[in-house]
């Protein structure tokens, strides 16, 4: 549970294309083994503690004679920002993803003094 102890309440969002291999026969789309993709997000505006981050794909175009292997994650979460990422491993053939991001927590309020 994460409690929030302040009336400054921030939500942030926005949705990401990861890639879309199959147009360049790239590696999400061609390869083999494990593949990752990664994309710095920094929020519009600071948070005053490391917000909650929830990921959800929003696009997942994949090769239908592969099975379905993939992770969609939020890592290195900080007050400005974190990392957004996709994972696919073995033989899947990922063409095109899309992930979406919502970050909720408390905003620095401007108006409040820490006197010690």
């Amino acid at each position: 549970m994460k409690r929030i102890r302040s009336s400054l309440f921030g939500i942030d969002q926005g949705e990401h294309i990861m890639f879309s291999d199959y147009e360049n026969n790239g590696k999400m789309w061609s390869g083999k083994g494990t593949r990752q993709r990664k994309k710095t997000i920094v929020f519009s505006e600071r948070f005053d503690d490391p917000p909650a981050v929830h990921v959800a794909m929003s696009l997942l175009d994949l090769d239908k004679g592969t099975n379905v292997r993939a992770d969609a994650q939020a890592k290195n979460i900080s007050t400005t920002g974190f990392d957004l990422i996709f994972r696919t491993w073995d033989d899947t053939r990922v063409a095109r993803v899309r992930l979406s991001w919502i970050a909720m927590g408390a905003l620095v309020d401007e108006e409040s003094w820490d006197l010690y």
